[in-house]
């Protein structure tokens, strides 16, 4: 999910694997010191229902998938298939190795997640993967631009958002957001 440009390029402002590292510091797993961090999904539901989370108890209306500044939002299949060393959060294993537990890496306190993922940069990862505080079956993958952004390809044109696609009426649905 991103704010779409459709004439530009993928990682210049409105391209999908833009890192506005200059607006990053309060996500998750930003440390804009070290690294620009892209958030990517596993699924389009997921990505979707993470942008739409805002809307919980309201109704989703076409105006809201467009920014102020007039960009359309977009979802964007990349193909990570070169995207190596990625630390996997979700594996029990490696959460015990790293003395992490479930709680630490779901929790909102960023004074929790952006340490952890500075350690997993500083040992030279592209990248974490870990699961969604909105659904937990869902995947995201959190992308140090740095190194990932070499390892990273759109696998097709983005695709602007619109109530009618399915990805939004599941993640709308799953979230309590009613489409008018």
């Amino acid at each position: 999910m991103f704010p779409w440009t459709p004439d530009a390029l993928p990682t210049t402002a409105g391209g999908a694997l833009f890192v506005p590292r200059a607006w990053q510091g309060a996500g998750r797993h930003d440390n804009p010191d070290s690294y620009g961090a892209l958030y990517l999904a596993t699924s389009p539901v997921s990505a979707v229902a993470e942008r739409l989370q805002a809307f919980r108890g309201t109704q989703l209306r076409a105006s809201d998938l467009r920014r102020a500044d007039g960009r359309a939002l977009a979802l964007a299949r990349l193909d990570d298939s070169a995207m190596e060393n990625v630390v996997d959060l979700d594996e029990p294993l490696e959460l015990t190795r790293r003395g992490l537990r479930p709680s630490g890496v779901a929790t909102r306190d960023r004074t929790r997640t952006q340490p952890a993922a500075l350690r997993v940069f500083e040992e030279g990862a592209s990248g974490l993967r870990w699961w969604s505080t909105l659904e937990a079956s869902w995947i995201n993958v959190t992308a140090f631009a740095d190194r990932a952004l070499p390892e990273l390809s759109l696998a097709g044109p983005p695709q602007r958002l619109t109530v009618g696609m399915p990805a939004v009426a599941e993640a709308a649905g799953l979230l309590g957001v009613r489409i008018t």
